[in-house]
């Protein structure tokens, strides 16, 4: 079964994440977002109790 082995298609394997992770990776986290999560302070919600007509 020639799927099996691993010969050839490990080395393949390898090289391709080391591609990836040396040369794409670090050019795709440079760049800059277009739009950069803001900082706002967190909105307290008030509760109010719910008047149920027949109670």
């Amino acid at each position: 079964m020639p799927q099996l082995n691993p010969n050839p298609w490990f080395s393949i394997m390898i090289m391709s994440w080391l591609t990836f992770s040396l040369i794409f990776q670090p050019k795709t986290l440079s760049f800059i977002s277009t739009n950069p999560p803001a900082h706002k302070t967190p909105t307290t919600t008030k509760n109010h109790p719910w008047t149920w007509p027949w109670s």
